[in-house]
């Protein structure tokens, strides 16, 4: 008889942590394989990888990707959005990439943000926006380049743009009129959205109670143990939906609750979880992304990890600790030091600004193991661009 599973599971921290970097698929050397289907995958499997417009060194969506894919290329990204369309971008707590399997829990939001009638008033009226359909489906997909009789305006905040047509853009990107169907660094090609996918119709919304299901076990996936907050990251309206989805899931033996060490925030996890989780592979380090699935939820990774990140960026140059774009490195399961990085591409190299060791991490032997992966990742923020190709893995 299998031993009975407690009604509410108490985990140690490095129990928590083994679970979590398996479902970040931080634990293995190549959890998606390799070449485009790997960037599909990983995706997938992580609900989205953030998008951020900061380059002191690769953005954040190719480092994420690169993290988890040794052999990513930045034009497997561009394949699985332009060309495969596996991929689409949208906001979840942030800007990002999803996946396209997805979209049905994405549509019912464009549909609430087309009705909402503060939207219209931000960046002009119906009537424009009218226009600026027309034009695309005249002429085809646009940049914000080819918008180029804007009588430019001032800048009302430091990501807004002195053309108004980038405001509706914007708008009608978020209304789920139009889908961002290429990338070139921060410039956009914006297209019908029908017209991108092939859509001869639409697919059917997902209902509010299919968006709740796919929240929790989206975050189910890629966490393997949640919280509220971590499952609605940034996201309080859908807490109460979602915490009576658990309830449920708890009633019907599906999930357990969980104890994280001594955190009083409830934890919940599945009750066929891997338990304690499977030790990583041993020698693996990731200098991994400030805006990482693993970092991004601070309060969480000072819970599982024992660390406190702090993005200082925006910092006054004596009030920081890490240095301007301090990223952690992690060994095996800990993590041992942040170093603030900056790649001169100019040079030809990734400068080390700052390198701070986690108290009682430093020792040679991970000194010459965190060389050895900054090499590889160096190779990777000067690697060029390669054209993208322009047939499916399937062709």
């Amino acid at each position: 008889m299998p031993p009975r599973i407690p009604r509410t599971l108490t985990l140690a921290p490095d129990e928590a942590r083994r679970i979590w970097l398996n479902a970040q698929r931080l634990d293995g050397a190549e959890p998606f394989g390799a070449g485009t289907g790997a960037t599909r995958a990983a995706v997938e499997h992580l609900g989205y990888v953030q998008i951020d417009t900061i380059n002191v060194i690769e953005r954040c969506h190719h480092h994420i990707l690169f993290s988890r894919i040794p052999t990513y290329e930045r034009a497997h990204l561009a394949q699985a959005q332009s060309v495969d369309k596996s991929v689409f971008e949208y906001w979840t707590h942030a800007l990002a990439y999803v996946p396209t399997r997805d979209i049905r829990c994405f549509l019912g939001a464009m549909k609430a943000h087309r009705e909402d009638p503060r939207r219209w008033s931000a960046v002009g009226g119906r009537d424009e926006s009218r226009k600026l359909l027309s034009r695309i489906r005249r002429e085809g997909a646009l940049t914000i380049r080819d918008f180029d009789s804007d009588v430019l305006v001032e800048k009302t905040h430091l990501w807004a743009s002195k053309k108004p047509s980038k405001g509706l853009l914007e708008r009608a990107f978020y209304d789920g009129e139009l889908v961002i169907s290429a990338r070139a660094g921060m410039l956009k090609t914006y297209e019908l959205m029908d017209r991108h996918f092939g859509w001869e119709k639409r697919p059917t919304p997902a209902s509010e109670r299919q968006v709740t299901a796919y929240l929790l076990d989206r975050a189910l996936r890629a966490q393997g143990v949640v919280s509220l907050d971590s499952i609605c990251h940034l996201d309080a309206p859908s807490k109460t939906a979602v915490a009576e989805l658990i309830a449920a899931r708890v009633k019907r033996r599906e999930l357990m609750p969980v104890k994280v060490a001594e955190s009083v925030v409830p934890h919940w996890m599945p009750r066929d979880g891997a338990m304690p989780g499977p030790v990583p592979e041993q020698g693996l380090v990731h200098i991994l992304s400030p805006f990482d699935p693993l970092i991004i939820q601070r309060k969480r990774l000072k819970l599982f990890f024992g660390y406190a990140h702090a993005f200082e960026a925006y910092l006054p140059k004596e009030k920081r600790v890490f240095g301007y774009f301090g990223l952690p490195v992690l060994i095996d399961d800990a993590v041992v030091a942040v170093l603030d990085l900056k790649t001169d591409r100019q040079a030809g190299k990734l400068l080390i600004q700052q390198w701070t060791w986690r108290d009682g991490q430093e020792s040679a032997d991970r000194k010459v193991r965190i060389e050895a992966a900054l090499e590889r990742f160096e190779r990777f923020q000067l690697a060029r661009d390669v054209a993208v190709p322009v047939v499916s893995d399937d062709a």
